[in-house]
């Protein structure tokens, strides 16, 4: 009888535990984490999801990828996100001032490179063909990162440049430069690594100007612990690894 009330009461004890468990802020298996990244995140990302899946089953995760400035105002907007990666700090920091997200952690560097058609029709040897009425030449939009880090490093090659496209996100002005729609535009190292039908001509590090992405967690994240668990992933060595192989610098 003793034997039988005492199995009854770790039984009792094990239900109150799993009960405290499932009440408790964290993750359960087929926790979902939605991540709102950089377009130029596209491929790198892609990977981190794939790994860090194979590491936690329990958790999926859900890419939103675009403009970094288009994923803040959904944000901001109210959109339920559990992770924000920006390809700026800019755009993280009205983030931070709205009391949107936690404290963010810079995860990776970039650099910004001239992309041309496999071919180069244009015969684009560097920034001063920017200038040049006879070319076809797009950048990312003046809000997007990588269309105000292109702009930087044409001001500080003293270039005015001719442009006949605004595109709304590096992977869009990408795929005009594949196409032979564009004669040359300017994109993010890691884009031209990954992208085909271009090549990349290198700028000069007196012109170039480095990307710097920061990653957070949202305030309102509907997955916190996940989001957490995500994040430190991204920031593990294993992260780095996976940042590096894609071509981005990690700190």
């Amino acid at each position: 009888m003793r034997s039988l009330r005492s199995l009854v009461a770790r039984l009792l004890a094990i239900a109150a535990i799993w009960a405290i468990a499932s009440c408790a802020p964290g993750y359960q298996e087929g926790a979902q984490v939605l991540v709102s990244a950089a377009a130029s995140l596209t491929d790198v990302f892609g990977a981190i999801e794939a790994a860090f899946e194979e590491a936690n089953p329990g958790i999926d995760v859900v890419l939103d990828l675009g403009p970094s400035s288009g994923l803040r105002e959904q944000i901001l907007e109210g959109a339920p996100v559990d992770v924000y990666a920006s390809a700026d700090e800019a755009n993280m920091d009205q983030l931070v001032d709205a009391g949107a997200v936690g404290l963010p952690q810079v995860f990776a560097y970039n650099q910004l490179q001239i992309a041309v058609p496999r071919d180069n029709p244009g015969g684009v040897t560097g920034l001063a063909d920017f200038a040049r009425e006879d070319l076809l030449v797009g950048l990312c939009a003046e809000v997007v990162p990588c269309g105000d880090l292109g702009r930087q490093s044409l001001a500080k090659a003293g270039v005015a440049p001719s442009i006949d496209t605004d595109e709304p996100d590096v992977r869009s002005l990408l795929t005009k430069i594949a196409a032979g729609e564009l004669d040359a535009g300017i994109v993010y190292v890691t884009d031209v690594i990954a992208a085909e039908g271009v090549v990349g001509i290198d700028i000069p590090s007196e012109h170039n100007v480095v990307a710097v992405y920061p990653i957070a967690v949202l305030v309102d994240a509907p997955n916190p612990r996940a989001a957490e668990t995500f994040v430190s992933f991204v920031m593990s060595e294993e992260g780095k690894s996976i940042l590096s192989s894609f071509g981005f610098g990690a700190p």
